[in-house]
């Protein structure tokens, strides 16, 4: 067995920490890129969402690179997502490719007894006792929100910064080192080192910069190609930025949920704007956006991929909260043929935007 997952944010730094440690054979994704979009939008239907097409483009990558095994995160919610793994299986075994894939459903919808079972697949490579597997997992839980927190500090920082460009610089090169480590000891000595010297990166604190929150359908927001590495472009413009939704949070929203003690902030602050549940992370997206504003953020971006049911339905939802909270909020939609040109006039229209009523006006309240 030779394992593989999709590209998704940091999660590829954990995983591959994880995996060595287990010494479980793996090939690990390259990040995405045009190439990957460009293979998966082939073997893909048309009308599918971006996420989709990253992923084929990722897995066929990875199955020519020797990788037999995929490793997915399922969902049986309303959004498509829950329907991933079955047509991606048909469209492997369609085009000539030959993999298993194993689903990481949540224990609410699977049954304990099978999500653990599922997971003793993905570890049964590994050589370590049972106590050894499962500490790996504990570290590795532990080492994504420590790689999320570094992410979250770099861009809330990047605004007042006073040599411009120096988080994000830190930030690269931080999980490049990141990347080289092959065990968690090592790891974390990288992490606390990058988190550090992030920490003592030269500001100005007579700078207001503006604050703009990302909120939007997760893959999106948390997978920089996908969304035009706009945290990076938005550090650019002197912008401080807050990305509402990690993998940390995800792992630890979805442990929470079989007892409903997942984001109860969450469901409060969306509860008047969309009472029920319509799948994917639209109650986050709205409650992300409200809890925001009360932050003292100037605005938010929400993006997403073309054709998202929970995202559009969200976006249908936030005029009346930008009317309640007077909170302006812009929405960006992705797919295989969005330009970047007009992308980045949007997104520097919305930043312009936000300056000029800042100056006449101070806060929305």
């Amino acid at each position: 067995m030779v394992i593989t997952f999709p590209h998704m944010g940091n999660i590829y730094l954990a995983a591959k920490v994880f995996f060595e440690e287990l010494k479980i054979p793996c090939v690990i994704p390259k990040l995405n890129s045009k190439a990957a979009l460009a293979a998966g939008a082939y073997v893909s239907p048309e009308e599918i969402c971006l996420p989709f097409k990253l992923m084929m483009g990722n897995f066929l990558d990875c199955i020519k690179r020797g990788a037999d095994t995929i490793i997915i995160t399922g969902s049986c919610g309303p959004c498509r997502f829950g329907e991933y793994c079955e047509l991606q299986m048909k469209l492997l075994d369609k085009n000539g490719y030959n993999a298993d894939i194993i689903v990481i459903d949540s224990p609410s919808e699977i049954g304990k007894q099978e999500f653990w079972k599922r997971i003793a697949r993905v570890t049964a490579p590994s050589p370590a006792g049972k106590a050894k597997k499962l500490d790996c997992l504990r570290q590795t839980l532990g080492i994504l929100k420590q790689i999320d927190g570094i992410d979250g500090l770099a861009y809330a920082l990047s605004g007042y910064e006073a040599e411009k460009g120096s988080c994000s610089r830190l930030l690269a090169e931080c999980k490049s080192k990141a990347f080289l480590c092959e065990s968690f000891k090592e790891m974390r000595a990288v992490l606390r080192e990058y988190k550090r010297r992030i920490k003592s990166v030269d500001i100005c604190e007579a700078k207001t910069p503006l604050k703009i929150a990302i909120i939007g359908e997760i893959y999106t927001i948390i997978e920089p190609f996908s969304n035009m590495y706009i945290e990076d472009k938005l550090a650019e413009l002197g912008v401080c930025t807050k990305r509402l939704l990690s993998p940390s949070w995800w792992v630890s929203d979805l442990a929470l949920k079989p007892v409903g003690l997942n984001s109860p902030l969450i469901r409060a602050a969306s509860k008047k704007y969309l009472p029920c549940d319509i799948g994917g992370h639209a109650k986050e997206s709205i409650a992300h956006a409200a809890r925001s504003r009360l932050a003292g953020y100037d605005g938010a971006i929400q993006v997403f991929p073309l054709g998202c049911m929970p995202e559009i339905v969200t976006k249908s939802v936030l005029p009346a909260l930008q009317r309640r909270l007077k909170f302006p909020v812009m929405t960006l939609i992705v797919d295989e043929i969005t330009g970047e040109a007009g992308y980045m006039t949007r997104i520097e229209a919305f930043v312009d935007m936000l300056e000029s009523r800042k100056k006449v006006g101070g806060r929305y309240a």
